[in-house]
């Protein structure tokens, strides 16, 4: 059991994008200075880790939400708009600048994968959050192969590696039912394929 929480804890939707921004100034062709990488890591750290984290601290305080997992579909509709008005900023932010235009992808796609989530609200279920984010990354990465014609097949392979071992310990939590788990990652991949043939 303490592994499974420990997989869902260092592989949370808001861990993941600062990972994955990390492995693309690692492994991707890019113009970005290092003065400006120490930035940008810490920006989106700021804006994806530490806002969050202090929006479910300020929710729990007034109890609109039960716990820091945000469990129930009811306690999920605040988190989640909040998520989608923030990343369009940012998406916003980065699409502004040429050489960051490739995050502006990322996060608009992953606006458009939260979207999807808060629309099967309305259904009940309950999306996973966690394997929506990982999904995203593999979507983005998939699309940052074919725009930049480099072989990111190693990436790849351990974020599928990666996102086996989190629906496996999402579903042992009881987090989840399968279905939710797949439409996670299913809609992280397309959105962020649709982010990228649109823009």
């Amino acid at each position: 059991m303490r592994l499974y929480k420990f997989i869902s804890i260092i592989l949370h939707p808001i861990v993941l994008p600062t990972i994955g921004v990390i492995i693309y100034l690692i492994f991707l062709p890019h113009t970005i200075i290092e003065k400006q990488r120490l930035y940008l890591i810490g920006y989106i750290f700021i804006i994806t880790y530490l806002i969050p984290l202090g929006v479910l601290i300020l929710l729990k305080g007034l109890n609109l939400i039960n716990s820091f997992k945000v469990q129930s579909i009811k306690e999920r509709k605040i988190p989640l708009f909040l998520m989608i008005l923030l990343f369009t900023i940012i998406g916003n932010i980065f699409m502004k600048s040429l050489n960051l235009r490739d995050f502006g992808v990322l996060f608009y796609g992953t606006t458009l994968g939260l979207i999807l989530v808060y629309l099967f609200i309305i259904f009940q279920i309950k999306v996973s959050l966690h394997l929506l984010s990982i999904g995203s990354l593999i979507g983005f990465f998939m699309m940052m192969g074919f725009e930049y014609s480099t072989s990111v097949a190693p990436i790849i392979l351990v974020l599928i590696l990666l996102s086996g071992l989190l629906a496996s310990a999402r579903l042992h939590l009881k987090a989840h039912e399968p279905k939710e788990v797949y439409l996670g990652v299913l809609f992280g991949i397309s959105s962020q394929i649709c982010a990228y043939c649109i823009l």
